[in-house]
């Protein structure tokens, strides 16, 4: 059977992709639609598409920063259409969409800030198998840890008083202080960060005599947490465990029963914080397009 992709193009097609997505993501319940949704608002420097058959969709971009490096960001069929080569259509589309805008290599893999996933979830095994029968290379391994919401403590009270003691104030970030802390992000860290901190759901900062010396923030990848930093000169205060807290007890009154920590660094920070556990693992993919 051949598949002939197509452009999706306006919000009916779109919501259409947003609805399959959400019926074959079943690794990620509740967010399919979500993901196409945040996939197609990316940060300014990224040309996107989203390409479509009957009962499928794939979502690709580039980035200025990385002209020659495409992205496969997502890739979803309906579970009553697989079987028949539709994923294999839309991958083979989407390579040939980055390589007529000069990508000279097609990642799937996250492209930060804005992404699905860091790469391929291993418990999406039809995926990977896809990837390597096409002649992609594993070239990188990232994985996220999960916090139970319920059964964690979450409580900060007394740290508050503690940071209070020393001149540290502690809240979530409103109005124009969304702009100072994302600001602050860019200086320490990067543009990347920046755009995540300004696009998150909740987004909490200490400061001290009015600089920022901390921030976390979640749900700038759909009900994910993540990025969080503290300055150097900060570090050592409890910061982090507090302003961690803060977002994951904020994301529990969302309605969340868990939160994935994102492409996780530091795993032991996590897991004495908060009883994290390292649990999603993904395979990042690559394969010239030349």
């Amino acid at each position: 059977m051949t598949f002939e992709a197509r452009p999706v193009a306006g919000a009916a097609e779109l919501a259409e992709a947003a609805g399959i997505a959400g019926e074959a993501l079943t690794c990620d319940p509740g967010e399919g639609a979500a993901l196409v949704r945040r996939l197609a608002a990316p940060p300014p420097g990224r040309t996107w598409t989203a390409l479509a058959v009957d009962g499928g969709v794939v979502m690709a971009s580039l980035s200025e920063r990385d002209p020659e490096a495409g992205h496969l960001d997502l890739l979803a069929v309906h579970p009553s259409a697989r079987g028949e080569g539709r994923g294999r259509a839309l991958v083979r589309a989407a390579e040939e969409w980055l390589r007529e805008r000069g990508a000279r290599e097609a990642r799937w893999a996250g492209n930060p800030p804005c992404y699905a996933w860091p790469g391929v979830d291993v418990r999406y095994t039809a995926a990977a198998c896809l990837a390597e029968s096409l002649g992609y290379e594993r070239y990188h391994v990232a994985w996220n840890m999960t916090a139970d919401l319920g059964a964690g403590d979450l409580s900060v009270e007394d740290d508050l008083v503690r940071l209070e003691k020393a001149g540290v104030a502690v809240r979530a970030a409103g109005g124009d202080e969304r702009e100072r802390v994302a600001a602050f992000v860019g200086r320490h860290w990067n543009e990347r960060w920046a755009w995540e901190a300004a696009n998150a759901t909740g987004l909490h900062f200490a400061e001290r005599d009015g600089e920022v010396l901390a921030f976390a923030a979640w749900g700038a990848r759909p009900s994910w947490f993540g990025p969080m930093g503290t300055a150097e000169a900060a570090r050592g205060l409890g910061l982090g465990r507090v302003l961690l807290r803060r977002c994951l007890a904020e994301q529990r009154a969302a309605g969340q029963a868990e939160a994935q920590i994102g492409w996780v660094g530091p795993l032991r920070f996590y897991s004495r914080a908060v009883g994290a556990r390292a649990e999603r693992v993904f395979w990042l993919y690559r394969r010239a397009l030349a």
